[in-house]
């Protein structure tokens, strides 16, 4: 019976040691790592400078321009993620400031998203690697429910998100594979799709009469004296329940409702997504309404 638990340690203490050299292995791996994604770009750099930074969903990544914003001599870049909610756009602004980025204005795209205030799994796993070596990760994340296995337990966060953060990422990593989320200054561009959903029926979505991260957002931006813009994007003319956004508008009255900016069908490549067309007629009113010669936000 001794030999046999003994046996049973001895098994027990090999896998740990095993996991705990994977987890450095890999965790070494995503540090080397700043051409994959937006969130390694941001948690791998130091001290940027910026007169626009552009936080959401793809309703940001999708709708707002970056070059556009070039054209007219403000250095910009578009952080929104695909599939991301407040959660994670937070949490991308509290690592930029963590990391000293200087950051005169800050677009977010807020409405469909505020009618949650829970993490995108799979896009908050992309962050973990890094729980460890940021601090503002680790906080972020201790509220959540299984922080404490992420944490502690070596290995165990490449092993649940195997998908997003698993050896396949990290051999693409190690091989310097890019990607493409870093083209066109982060915006990611569509075209029209004749399969496209343009029938979306938003009528039983409410926002949250608080959202956490929403709140987090704007707090940091005063805070850091960053002039912060809340839009909301538009969205095709055969959404059924469109008095969403005005239940947005009364719960968030400092937010600026374009969800009528482009409306036409053809400008869009599914309901809630702007072709690259229709991003260009958004940008530009964007950049009109509060950018315009008289009163720039612009970098010294």
């Amino acid at each position: 019976m001794k030999k046999f638990l003994l046996y049973i340690i001895g098994i027990f203490l090999v896998v740990l040691l095993v996991a705990v050299i994977l987890d450095g292995l890999y965790t070494y791996v995503f540090m080397q790592s700043k051409n994959r994604g937006k969130i390694e770009a941001v948690v791998n750099s130091q001290e940027k400078k910026y007169d626009v930074v552009i936080l959401g969903s793809s309703r940001a990544n999708n709708h707002f321009v970056s070059q556009m914003f070039e054209d007219k001599g403000l250095k910009t870049f578009n952080y929104g993620m695909s599939g991301g909610h407040l959660f994670e756009a937070s949490l991308m602004l509290k690592l930029m400031i963590e990391r000293k980025y200087e950051i005169k204005n800050v677009i977010l795209e807020a409405d469909l998203n505020l009618s949650n205030d829970q993490e995108s799994e799979g896009v908050a796993a992309k962050f973990l690697p890094y729980i460890h070596s940021s601090k503002v990760i680790k906080e972020h994340f201790l509220p959540e429910d299984n922080f404490k296995e992420l944490y502690y337990i070596p290995f165990y966060r490449y092993i649940k998100f195997d998908s997003k953060i698993g050896f396949r990422e990290v051999y693409k990593i190690a091989k310097d594979e890019k990607t493409n989320a870093l083209d066109n200054l982060g915006f990611y561009p569509l075209e029209k799709h004749k399969n496209g959903n343009m029938k979306n029926n938003i009528v039983n979505l409410n926002p949250l009469p608080h959202n956490k991260y929403y709140e987090e957002i704007k707090n940091l931006c005063k805070k850091n004296k960053i002039n912060f813009i809340a839009v909301m994007t538009p969205m095709c003319e055969n959404v059924v329940g469109m008095n969403y956004f005005d239940k947005v508008k009364k719960a968030y009255p400092e937010i600026h409702n374009y969800e009528n900016a482009v409306i036409e069908n053809k400008y869009f490549s599914s309901c809630g997504h702007m072709t690259s067309e229709g991003a260009k007629l958004f940008t530009a009113k964007i950049i009109e309404d509060f950018f315009n010669a008289s009163k720039p936000q612009k970098l010294d």
